[in-house]
């Protein structure tokens, strides 16, 4: 999610900017898109000009002015092994620090560490793009950024509007906004007191605004906090997310509601074949 790339980000950002990639070694060109043959020359001998993130994308800036996209779909995990000390830290979320033997498809050498990204299901891609009009033309589609000044409660009245789909799985949808994921949808709409199977039409403006209220606080809090580590996420200093302690209902499923003087419990829900916790009380 949003939070959690923006920390690999960060971490990417002070280690790799301006440098030279060395080298680069491709185990497996098969991942969600299949690598071109000239994947290695065309990033060999580059340096670094920056690192973004757009949504859940990393973006690599080349000196060319060319552009390395990165997606690591729902298990891929970027590591960073120091040749000198020969210490690994994982710098996706959710996973272990220990970096595996198997699924390393991808290798990246700078002068003294490398780079290893490693996806068991392959969902992920690394994706080469000649320019920044191509770039903006792929990612055209992707809606407001939560932190965008777009991203206001008249946008959410008037795209919601006539709208039958329920209100969890517009916060899943990027063409509607890009970033939040599963976890934080649901922290959002508990705060909002919003129940996430309630339709969309439904809404009114004062929980429009409660949305967009409560989307900005919650990533906010979860990227200060350094994302919100399920298993084992550390940044690349080595700590540890912390997001996950100030969860009001994700994986909270049978528990008391932490609102005070609410005497609901947290209920579980598949919407869409994804998790969905809330309260059964509160959330209306």
């Amino acid at each position: 999610e949003l939070p959690e790339v923006e920390i690999v980000k960060q971490s990417l950002k002070k280690k790799i900017k301006l440098k030279k990639i060395k080298k680069v070694i491709v185990k497996n060109r098969n991942l969600r898109f299949r690598l071109p043959k000239d994947f290695e020359k065309n990033l060999k001998n580059r340096f670094i000009r920056k690192i973004l993130r757009i949504s859940k994308y990393l973006i690599i800036e080349l000196d060319n002015y060319k552009y390395c996209v990165i997606h690591l779909g729902m298990s891929g995990t970027i590591h960073l092994i120091d040749k000198k000390n020969n210490s690994n830290t994982n710098l996706s979320f959710y996973h272990s620090s220990i970096l595996p033997k198997k699924h390393n498809h991808i290798e990246v050498f700078f002068s003294d560490f490398k780079i290893v990204y490693n996806d068991p299901r392959r969902f992920g891609f690394f994706q080469l793009i000649k320019d920044s009009i191509s770039l903006k033309k792929k990612l055209d589609y992707l809606g407001p950024e939560p932190f965008d000044s777009k991203f206001d409660q008249k946008y959410v009245y008037l795209f919601f509007k006539n709208k039958e789909k329920n209100i969890k799985n517009f916060l899943l949808d990027q063409y509607f906004v890009s970033g939040i994921g599963n976890i934080y949808a649901s922290e959002i709409l508990f705060l909002s007191k919003i129940n996430p199977t309630k339709k969309a039409r439904l809404l009114n403006i004062k929980d429009c605004k409660k949305i967009v209220i409560y989307t900005k606080k919650v990533l906010f809090n979860a990227i200060s906090k350094g994302g919100s580590s399920i298993r084992n996420f550390k940044n690349i200093s080595g700590v540890k997310g912390n997001f996950q302690k100030d969860f009001k209902v994700y994986q909270r499923d049978g528990l008391n509601c932490k609102r005070f003087k609410c005497t609901g419990v947290i209920q579980k829900k598949n919407i869409s074949n994804r998790s969905t916790f809330f309260c059964n009380t509160c959330q209306k």
